[in-house]
């Protein structure tokens, strides 16, 4: 199966009053690129975050958002920082003394005094933490991959029409180029007689002329190459895997070949049609860029 690198997946888990959204996006890359934004307390699972998701995915530039809520009563306590309290307490006394002003200190003033009482977060088992963010990250990597494969074969469906227009664009430059040699001899056998006013025509240096010209335009060297590349990505297609390397490797072939075509013709007719088959292999390989 092919499968694009383009793709989303979200996969929510709940347990004890404890949730952990993950949703992750990717889009095409040439390796496997991982952007993870999450909250401070997940940052020990990481490691794991990271291997569990190349189980999965091979390619692509993938952002990862995880969102955690604890919805269970004793998540967070209130502490009382008594040192900082007799500071305090002992700080206003002095103020009050050194300015000669009488200062009415009570509980409520030393507590709301900064850092007094604060909120802390209770410590929360890593274990729960640790099963609860694998079983999101594996959801939500599912999810991506049953997108990927979706968009993968649509790619796969759009670029095996693609070869077959650029099969024709060869079959028909097998056609022809046999012609234009037909063609190089009847014109330059017309042209002597024309000069030599009737006069006997040497064969053979006819022959030579021919075979000369033959070898300067011949292209059935890059037609079967051009079909053999087209084969292999048939091949490579139908195999399915992470084959977007291959692929984007004999498009390049693909396209030395048509460059060759082009420089060696002469025909007006090859030549148009040696554009055509450039420009829909550059097609066919933007549209490999995506595949992974």
């Amino acid at each position: 199966m092919i499968n694009s690198m383009t793709g989303f997946g979200r996969c929510e888990v709940s347990k004890d009053g404890k949730k952990v959204t993950v949703e992750m996006k990717s889009v095409n890359h040439r390796y496997l690129e991982l952007n993870i934004k999450m909250p401070k307390k997940f940052n020990f699972i990481e490691s794991d975050i990271r291997n569990k998701v190349k189980q999965y995915l091979e390619r692509g530039k993938v952002d990862i958002f995880v969102s955690y809520e604890n919805l269970t009563e004793g998540d967070v306590s209130l502490k009382y920082n008594k040192a900082l309290a007799k500071e305090y307490y002992e700080l206003y006394k002095t103020i009050g003394t050194e300015f000669d002003v009488e200062l009415k200190l009570d509980s409520n003033v030393i507590a709301r005094s900064p850092e007094v009482i604060i909120m802390e977060e209770q410590n929360e088992d890593e274990e729960t933490l640790t099963e609860l963010l694998l079983t999101a990250i594996q959801g939500a990597c599912e999810k991506m991959v049953e997108t990927r494969n979706k968009e993968g074969e649509h790619l796969k469906q759009d670029l095996l029409g693609k070869l077959n227009e650029i099969l024709e664009i060869v079959d028909f430059l097998k056609e022809r180029s046999p012609q234009i040699i037909q063609e190089y001899r009847e014109k330059i056998t017309s042209k002597i007689e024309e000069l030599l006013d009737n006069t006997q025509i040497d064969e053979s240096r006819i022959a030579q002329e021919v075979i000369i010209f033959a070898d300067k335009i011949c292209i059935d060297e890059e037609i079967v190459r051009l079909e053999s590349h087209v084969k292999a990505m048939r091949d490579s297609l139908s195999a399915g895997g992470a084959v977007g390397r291959k692929l984007d490797f004999i498009a390049q072939e693909m396209n030395r070949e048509a460059n060759t075509t082009l420089s060696k013709t002469t025909d007006v007719e090859i030549s148009n049609r040696a554009i055509k088959l450039k420009t829909d292999i550059e097609k066919v390989r933007e549209q490999i860029q995506n595949i992974e």
